[in-house]
């Protein structure tokens, strides 16, 4: 299994530190998340139906003109690749962006696809090229590296004139809604993402939703099976959904705070990118920076692939910032 940020049992058991005395930045995830409604007392005992309710307001909330509810897009990432092999008969010639949230590669790969990794800068040669299948993450995860809308829907017209795909991971993409291609995901080949675990912090309800035609909406569900989202997860999603109030709010907060958060590293002399949710830089000792991190009690996450990253989400409140401020003037002394 690979890993992934948020592991801070992980943590605790290396460093010997309590979970509760970890300033967690491992993820981009919203700390402050959508205050969750109690599901009402049925969500408990009925088994989960597929609700309409919530497909209405996801298609509400992401423009999208029908999507498929999942348990999390983690959930798709793993189907997807089994499913091209059911309906192709054969393994797909695959392009993912890299760097990217490595699970997409990882999946293709277990199902025997023959995957390639192409820099974010060669995208435009994969898609004219031979590839059957091209992954992406827009915004980038981890980089926050972003391809506009016109690009991503002329390579899915390049891949479905071949009868490819193109699967654009919009997890990250709530804080850039114009860049969003869910509106055109009725379109052949294209297949958009969306989670509401990031934004909305929500990240333990897993719940997330699947943009494409519809003959692909209904194979995927046919493949995933009954009672995929559970009911609480459906009754909290709705209302997440539907909280415009609560969105517009959010949205103007992690916007300041993204650029507090790019701001503050480039005091310490970091040069970092990324999205309203977190930044990223490529750090020459990047095992140094999250070892040093670490033994302050402040968890980052670690890239050792090429030629190495961090990425740092946001503090969930004003003594967070501080802890952060600290750990990098205690660096900026004794690490570099």
């Amino acid at each position: 299994m690979l890993e992934h940020g948020g592991n801070l049992n992980d943590a605790a058991l290396r460093y010997g530190r309590p979970r509760g005395e970890w300033l967690d930045l491992s993820t981009g995830i919203n700390p402050v998340p959508y205050p969750a409604p109690a599901p009402a007392a049925d969500a408990w005992h009925r088994l989960p139906e597929p609700s309409t309710e919530l497909a209405r307001a996801a298609c509400d909330y992401y423009g999208a003109p029908r999507l498929l509810p999942v348990a999390g897009t983690q959930a798709a990432i793993q189907a997807l690749p089994q499913l091209r092999l059911r309906q192709d008969g054969k393994p797909a010639r695959v392009a993912v962006a890299a760097p990217i949230y490595a699970e997409h590669a990882h999946c293709w790969r277990r199902a025997g696809h023959a995957v390639r990794e192409v820099p974010y800068a060669q995208l435009d040669e994969a898609a004219a090229g031979d590839c059957e299948v091209l992954v992406l993450c827009n915004p980038n995860n981890p980089t926050g590296a972003m391809v506009e809308p016109q690009r991503l829907l002329r390579w899915a017209r390049q891949l479905h004139a071949r009868g490819g795909w193109l699967v654009v991971d919009e997890a990250f993409g709530d804080t850039v809604r114009e860049a969003s291609v869910a509106a055109q995901a009725g379109q052949e080949g294209l297949i958009v993402l969306r989670s509401v675990g990031k934004f909305f912090g929500l990240a333990g309800l897993r719940l997330g939703f699947v943009a494409a035609a519809q003959d692909l909406l209904d194979a995927l569900a046919d493949w995933l099976g009954p009672w995929t989202v559970a009911g609480p997860a459906q009754q909290v999603g709705i209302a997440a959904l539907r909280d415009a109030a609560w969105q517009r709010a959010t949205l103007i907060r992690l916007q300041g705070e993204g650029e507090r958060l790019r701001a503050t590293l480039a005091r310490h002399g970091i040069a970092a990118a990324g999205s309203a949710l977190f930044q990223w830089w490529p750090e020459p000792r990047a095992a140094q920076f999250h070892e040093a991190m670490a033994r302050q009690g402040v968890w980052v996450r670690l890239f050792t692939r090429g030629a190495g990253g961090i990425r740092i989400g946001l503090p969930p409140d004003e003594a967070g910032w501080q802890r952060l401020e600290q750990a990098l003037q205690q660096w900026s002394a004794h690490g570099r």
